[in-house]
């Protein structure tokens, strides 16, 4: 290994730890106590070495973002790649979403102050273009399952596009996660179960979009069977609990 090759597998690595060491700060005293001075601090590096890195916080934040999609991109593929209707593939996706909060719980806290519009902008272009980049995948295994439900059959897009028709199953998920992360505000509301409730609004959506064959929300031993049946063919050893 030549020192060009050395030195970037050095970087690489150096990098990984700060990003673990951010993550421990942000579980232990918070996100929006995360500065830059405490992880020069905590990790023992000069903030000259941190900014070799990261050119400000925000692109720390947008990198821990950038980092855990990686992870979520794949258990979208391994949804898409399920060997059922496209239906139940479609419906994967939101059991491949729920199991990969459980997983990576601090992911949407972060990723909803890093995508804001402050934080975003701030970002330097090279972190946006790598954020990109990491979540090109994500898009590629909805819109994946999409085209091919309209090419059987099975989707009417009555006027849509691909990209549209993903989009409203993306912002019901969003919107669920960012209430989740809201501490107390669904307990408020008496809803204990979120993503149970998710994975049943997501069945009324495919219904309203008329996406074969249609199925009955309301009935609760049927969806239960289904995120068993996902959790266990195509999920099975990460997910021993129920959804």
């Amino acid at each position: 290994m030549g020192t060009k090759e050395r030195r970037a597998r050095q970087l690489q690595e150096r990098e990984q730890l700060l990003l673990n060491k951010a993550r421990e700060l942000i579980v232990r005293d918070g996100l929006l106590n995360l500065q830059m001075a405490r992880l020069a601090e905590e990790s023992e590096h000069a903030m000259g070495t941190l900014y070799q890195h990261f050119a400000c916080k925000e692109d720390l934040l947008l990198a821990l973002t950038t980092e855990s999609v990686v992870h979520q991109a794949e258990l979208f593929r391994r949804a898409a790649d399920w060997q059922a209707s496209t239906r139940d593939r479609m419906f994967a996706i939101t059991v491949a979403d729920t199991i990969f909060v459980n997983r990576y719980p601090e992911h949407f806290r972060i990723a909803q102050y890093a995508q804001c519009e402050v934080v975003w902008n701030a970002a330097s272009s090279k972190r946006r273009e790598a954020h990109y980049e990491a979540s090109q995948p994500l898009c590629d295994s909805v819109l994946g399952i999409v085209n091919e439900a309209i090419a059987c059959g099975d989707l009417d897009p009555r006027g849509l596009n691909p990209e549209q028709i993903s989009t409203g199953c993306w912002t019901m998920a969003m919107g669920f996660h960012n209430l989740v992360h809201a501490d107390g505000t669904l307990d408020h509301y008496n809803i204990h179960q979120p993503y149970l409730l998710l994975c049943r609004h997501m069945q009324h959506l495919l219904n309203g979009l008329a996406w074969q064959p249609l199925v009955d929300p309301a009935d609760g031993a049927a969806l239960d069977n289904l995120i068993s049946r996902i959790r266990t063919e195509v999920f099975h050893e990460l997910c021993p609990n129920p959804c």
